[in-house]
């Protein structure tokens, strides 16, 4: 059966991460996250009132202005000089983050305690994460992928995080899960809500990006075994 998924955004006002103050629900719902990776190698849940709708609202607004200036730049396949930039595979915009304003410092944060959550988990040896905002426009996609080839021991987790208010099922853009034992067999279906997060093995996950039908907002976060970063 498809596990169709659609978000709320509720929670305080509060720009921020209160990790101290929100432990008991951050601490079941990372636990409920192991699990869902463990038996299914994927899990999607609402985070918006571990992220604050303040916080995920100066998100959203950093990428529109990064996309209303032109400042983002379409995405590749690959990396460094083995990039490849086919337009019948995907076309979305990114823009990697660095932490360096105050809501991407706030994210950050967020994505660490996810981080250090899963390692002492599940054991994964985890020890960075890297992360960029993605854009797709009107009649954008990507094709479906998987987020690190096998063996590579360098993407582990993926984590995607939707940034969009009211979003409908006929404005497309859905995430479309597909099952790790028979990549043949739709799973899950993701609309892209703000507050709604999906995070799946990256080697062992298939998944697509369904055609957008209105500007989709998001921002893609993959936790790595590596510790040198390389060229973006």
């Amino acid at each position: 059966m498809i596990d169709q998924i659609v978000a709320s955004t509720t929670g305080s006002l509060q720009v921020g991460v209160d990790l101290e103050s929100s432990a008991p629900g951050i601490d079941q719902w990372l636990d409920d996250l192991a699990d869902g990776l463990t038996e299914h190698g994927w899990m999607s849940q609402d985070v918006s009132v571990q992220l604050t709708p303040s916080l995920l609202n100066g998100l959203r607004n950093e990428i529109r202005i990064l996309d209303r200036t032109d400042a983002l730049r379409k995405a590749g396949v690959g990396r460094g000089q083995d990039m490849l930039r086919d337009r019948s595979v995907r076309r979305d915009k990114i823009a990697w983050l660095q932490g360096v304003t105050p809501v991407q410092a706030a994210l950050f944060e967020f994505f660490e305690s996810v981080r250090v959550g899963l390692n002492e988990r599940l054991f994964l040896g985890l020890k960075r994460f890297e992360a960029h905002y993605a854009t797709y426009h009107n009649g954008d996609f990507y094709r479906r992928h998987v987020d690190s080839f096998q063996g590579r021991a360098s993407r582990v987790v993926s984590l995607v995080l939707y940034l969009n208010e009211d979003w409908q099922e006929a404005d497309g853009g859905a995430l479309q899960v597909f099952n790790r034992e028979n990549e043949n067999e739709v799973c899950g279906v993701v609309l892209p809500l703000a507050g709604r997060m999906a995070l799946f093995m990256s080697e062992e996950i298939p998944h697509e990006v369904l055609p957008a039908h209105r500007t989709r907002y998001s921002v893609a976060c993959w936790f790595r075994c590596d510790e040198v970063p390389l060229p973006l």
